[in-house]
């Protein structure tokens, strides 16, 4: 495992292109473009105010970058580095901005979601879309580009709007059975929209794209509700992450609950690998002198160094208790993930925060438990196999497959605290982000695969 030198970035905003060749690094209100294997700058733009998001086309040829203080959008190409785009949103102002699949229009979200603005690169057209829902979840795509979903909020009502991403023509509109739509996502092969509601009201809705109610699934009632929603790569699963620490897997035959997975505060099963994250500090002079421990995150004039070590059930799993008078509190499954091949599934239960639970998606039962010293703040699954990658907000990166799992510290001088992490398409290595630096982690063939 090799490292590269580290880089300036903002925000954390670095994004590889979907074709992997690129990467994009904003500092400030500069665009920098590197080669993503030999990091040699290729482009750079100056945008008119400091960037706030960033996104690459699907065809990997423009970029475009958000300014949402100013309104402004920004697009830049790769193959005629000359050419530029101004959007400029004006008095309506910008809470959004993302591509449509074909890469040639971009959907603005206007201030108050009052309407959503598309800007065609092509003809220079301008259209609108009236009434879109304010929720975090609320435009959605088919897999291969072909179909849109909006949702919407009209007269008090939730509603699903269905546009043929080609031409943005309605293909269809229809009312939803939801209080309060909080958001929607297609299954990977594009027959299926699941919906759910707030989590004030559990209930998630299985729509086919002509309309069609295929299921509605409700768990309980009078508590909160859906969290976070995962489909499977195969569209054969639909796991649901609950406020009361549960996953509940349906299934795509008759959307009916095939497992409930618990996040149980005492492991007890002995077939599950329980691998539990232990640090170790330097001594001075040969022991003579020790120090105490650090508090997380802090800078250590002596680097920390981690291993994982196997523990023998039962263990006690490390609970936070939620603050009930603090809006969101940290209380249920909050991140959910499953792996490419469709064999694992990865969970984290806020009010747990240091452990990550990897679930045998064919046997449906708990399969690996990792216990870090610190917070999770992040994972992802490897693009290309099953190997999950995690970061804590340490000066460390973890990897884990069925082959096992290893702590590694990047090297680099100063506080260096990864905060989020992002793997390149091909899974042959890993951007690091701290607040304000950012670095490549290239990995080995053997590393954990």
């Amino acid at each position: 495992m090799n490292f590269s030198e580290l880089f300036k970035q903002s925000n954390q905003l670095c994004r590889l292109s979907p074709d992997g060749r690129y990467s994009a690094v904003c500092v400030q209100y500069r665009l920098i473009i590197r080669d993503a294997h030999t990091l040699q700058v290729l482009h750079l733009y100056t945008c008119l105010d400091q960037i706030q998001y960033v996104e690459w086309s699907a065809d990997s040829l423009f970029l475009l970058c958000a300014m949402y203080k100013r309104g402004l959008v920004q697009v830049w190409s790769l193959e005629q580095p000359d050419w530029h785009c101004k959007i400029d949103e004006g008095s309506a102002g910008l809470l959004a901005s993302r591509w449509s699949p074909d890469g040639r229009h971009i959907l603005n979200t206007t201030e108050f979601h009052l309407r959503i603005t598309v800007w065609s690169l092509c003809t220079k057209s301008v259209s609108y879309i009236k009434y879109p829902k304010a929720c975090q979840h609320g435009v959605d795509f088919t897999k291969d580009g072909r179909y849109m979903a909006l949702a919407e909020r009209r007269d008090c009502k939730d509603y699903i709007s269905i546009f043929v991403c080609s031409e943005l023509q309605l293909l269809r509109h229809f009312e939803t059975l939801t209080q309060d739509l909080a958001g929607i996502e297609f299954s990977p092969n594009g027959c299926v929209l699941a919906v759910w509601d707030s989590c004030l009201e559990y209930k998630v809705l299985l729509y086919s794209l002509d309309g069609r109610l295929l299921s509605t699934y409700s768990a309980y009632q009078w508590s909160l509700g859906v969290k976070s929603v995962a489909w499977s790569p195969s569209s054969q699963f639909l796991a649901i992450g609950s406020y009361d620490e549960k996953v509940r897997i349906l299934n795509h035959v008759t959307w009916r609950m095939i497992v409930e997975l618990e996040h149980l505060p005492i492991i007890k099963d002995s077939k599950s690998v329980i691998y539990k994250e232990v640090e170790s500090r330097p001594d001075i002079a040969a022991g003579v002198l020790s120090l105490p421990p650090l508090a997380t995150g802090a800078s250590s004039l002596f680097s920390s160094e981690s291993k994982y070590e196997i523990c023998q059930p039962p263990v006690q799993v490390p609970i936070v208790k939620p603050d009930p008078d603090r809006a969101n509190p940290k209380l249920g499954v909050g991140m959910i993930a499953f792996s490419p091949d469709n064999r694992f599934l990865a969970t984290r239960n806020d009010n747990m925060p240091n452990t990550v639970w990897i679930w045998d998606a064919q046997r449906l039962k708990q399969f690996v438990v990792l216990e870090q010293i610190s917070a999770v703040r992040s994972f992802q699954w490897d693009p290309r196999r099953a190997r999950l990658a995690i970061c804590t907000g340490s000066n460390k990166v973890y990897l884990w497959s069925p082959a096992g799992c290893l702590s590694v510290q990047v090297p680099a001088e100063g506080s260096f605290q990864v905060l989020s992490l992002q793997w390149h398409p091909s899974g042959d290595s890993l951007i690091l982000m701290s607040k304000d630096q950012m670095c490549v982690c290239y990995l080995e063939p053997e590393d954990a695969s």
